[in-house]
């Protein structure tokens, strides 16, 4: 969770000025205070559960998918008018790939921290009735036992969300998650089919 972070403020870092939607430094910063202060209180297996603990994580879940959905529609703005990264193919494509990852990341993350409550609820006990469905869950004979979702689970979850524009392996079972990935889908949709139309116009 925390190598997942630190990749999403280095991308912000490298985002083109059009794109970023803050000053270069400013939201990596911010991201990165929350993220060591989730760190120091609780540092190792993510299972202490704490209000103040619980609203860092969502806070920085926030600050995360906030920065993504901003570098998109500037992105798509860009794509919309013109701009400097969209005359440009190999920048125009660097640039979407950018904001797209940044997206499979923020998402993922909003996934591992809504799902059943959070990592820290998760650590100590799966609900009988989950927000997200696993095929561990749905078939236990494929998981050992005591089995609980990590975050490479929803980093995967995240990236074929994106890749496949709709569910593979993993089920939305609550309303927050159906909109959420469906939100997800859009906004990957509009990523891959605006920016290779125009990296395909700019080639020819």
């Amino acid at each position: 969770m925390a190598a997942a972070v630190v990749a999403a403020m280095v991308l912000t870092v490298l985002l083109p000025q059009t794109v970023r939607a803050a000053p270069r430094v400013l939201l990596p910063a911010l991201e990165g205070v929350l993220l060591v202060a989730l760190i120091l209180g609780d540092p190792g297996k993510i299972d202490r559960t704490s209000r103040r603990l619980r609203i860092l994580s969502i806070g920085l879940v926030a600050v995360l998918v906030a920065s993504a959905l901003a570098s998109t529609a500037r992105l798509v703005d860009e794509l919309h008018n013109g701009g400097a990264e969209t005359d440009s193919a190999s920048d125009l494509l660097a640039a979407g790939s950018m904001v797209w990852a940044s997206t499979i990341i923020a998402f993922s993350l909003l996934y591992w921290e809504l799902d059943a409550g959070g990592p820290a609820s998760r650590a100590h006990r799966l609900p009988r009735h989950p927000d997200l469905a696993f095929p561990q869950q749905t078939a236990p004979e494929l998981a050992p036992r005591g089995w609980r979702p990590r975050f490479v689970d929803y980093l995967y979850l995240g990236y074929t969300n994106a890749t496949a524009l709709s569910p593979t392996d993993v089920m939305p079972l609550a309303p927050w998650a159906k909109v959420a990935m469906a939100a997800q889908s859009v906004i990957s949709l509009a990523i891959l089919g605006l920016v290779i139309a125009r990296a395909v116009n700019v080639f020819s």
